[in-house]
């Protein structure tokens, strides 16, 4: 096992790059990149970085050059052979071949396109602009970076002594909460934690601390590198982007209203079993169940990602029943801000009503929380999200009003379309 401390305290360029392979990055990026590859690889997209921290002084803390430098290293990089064979003849989901050699193909020979960065006050401003396939593939690293050359930033200021003691305290604090997840009956847990981790060392250390401390209570990591050097199941399915960018490109209303569903039609053509997983909450998840078509009802589960947790796997358990399904049949995913203390309390609240599963995120692989002086290595809400489709601004409403994004007016017609009359305000943890 790598002694992080002296690998932080002799980091070299050679040696630790921040994004370091091409499968550096989320499941759920690859299969959502083969749906829009096959369909929409014409349209222009523009990605950008939101900060919904203004309190982290981002271009305060991250140097300009350093932060061109590692993005730069991410545009020379291109998948190994063993990368290629992995995605190839790997099974994902119980099922072989699920990347086509059509994709297989793409991804051999794709590059990240260019990036535009300048600063704007303490602030910086990233976009990624270009085709659809091509540009959302800058989402996870780009996080990454971010979030790592600010951790950097304040490791640097520490001595070798410094840090070994701050690894360890960590290194404690993520095995307490490990001791006491063990003991939950029927536990379901991955990892989510790629895009805002503390660093890559820092979430393979993580995972190998499930794995050995949680055993077949861990189902599996979201990070494609990760999961294949430790041989634990690839995890994700579809995010917010896909029916965002789908009503950007609606004509009409009505093209409008029915875009979330068209998302989920090409999902079920390209995957099926328990990648077919509802994410309803981009519009309002109640008004999305409510005119929701009955063939949704046939899907395995439902993930829960704004809003108050409890009350989403309410509304999903009572949508079930009026559809005729047996809510213990179903599985609901847990994945928005979560921690030892929520985990317990929703295992505990719907185990045996639903099947339930946790997706954690950065409190696993960020919780640096009351370790150093002023709280500098807490995690903060750093996002990086679709803006524009073919020129149309992108709208996303949430469960939580916090997490709404787009111009106000779009917002207004989408809350009209979308019969949105509420949202509740819970804090953004991260």
């Amino acid at each position: 096992m790598i002694d992080i401390a002296t690998r932080v305290h002799d980091h070299t360029w050679d040696l630790d790059p921040i994004v370091r392979s091409m499968l550096d990055t989320d499941f759920y990026k690859l299969l959502m990149a083969q749906t829009v590859q096959k369909r929409h690889s014409g349209v222009n997209v523009t990605f950008s970085l939101i900060n919904r921290t203004k309190s982290i002084p981002l271009a305060d803390l991250v140097d300009e050059e350093e932060l061109r430098a590692q993005l730069d290293h991410v545009r020379t990089l291109e998948l190994s052979r063993g990368e290629i064979t992995w995605l190839r003849g790997n099974t994902f989901y119980g099922k072989e071949r699920m990347f086509t050699p059509e994709f297989i193909d793409w991804f051999k020979g794709f590059r990240f396109p260019e990036y535009q960065l300048r600063r704007d006050g303490d602030q910086y401003e990233l976009t990624f602009e270009g085709s659809w396939p091509d540009v959302m593939m800058w989402e996870i690293p780009a996080l990454a970076i971010l979030t790592e050359l600010r951790s950097r930033a304040v490791l640097q200021q520490m001595g070798k002594f410094d840090l070994q003691v701050l690894y360890a305290r960590a290194m404690t604090k993520i095995w307490s909460k490990i001791d006491r997840l063990k003991t939950l009956d029927g536990l379901s847990l991955a990892d989510f934690g790629t895009r805002r981790r503390h660093s890559f060392l820092w979430q393979d250390w993580c995972i190998q601390a499930c794995i050995e401390g949680l055993g077949d209570k861990f189902s599996g990591c979201s990070n494609c590198s990760i999961a294949k050097n430790r041989e634990v199941e690839a995890i994700g399915t579809n995010a917010h982007e896909l029916p965002m960018v789908y009503s950007a490109l609606a004509g009409s209303d009505a093209d409008l209203a029915r875009a979330p569903y068209d998302v989920l039609e090409h999902w079920q053509e390209d995957y099926d079993g328990n990648l077919r997983i509802i994410l309803p909450d981009t519009y309002g998840t109640q008004g999305f169940l409510d005119r929701a078509p009955d063939w949704l009802t046939e899907w395995t589960g439902m993930r829960i990602d704004s809003g108050d947790p409890a009350t989403g796997a309410e509304t999903a358990i009572n949508w079930w029943k009026s559809r005729g399904q047996d809510p213990r049949k179903k599985l609901v995913i847990f994945s928005d801000g979560l921690d030892v203390d929520k985990i317990e309390e929703l295992h505990n609240q719907f185990k045996g009503r639903v099947r339930v599963g946790f997706g954690w995120g950065t409190l696993l692989t960020n919780d640096f929380r009351g370790l150093v002086p002023d709280d500098a290595l807490a995690p903060f809400s750093l996002v990086c999200k679709a803006i524009r489709a073919d020129g149309e601004p992108t709208v996303k409403l949430s469960d939580n009003v916090g997490k709404a994004m787009g111009p106000a007016e779009e917002i207004a017609r989408y809350r009209r379309v979308f019969k949105q009359t509420k949202q509740s305000a819970e804090p953004i943890v991260v």
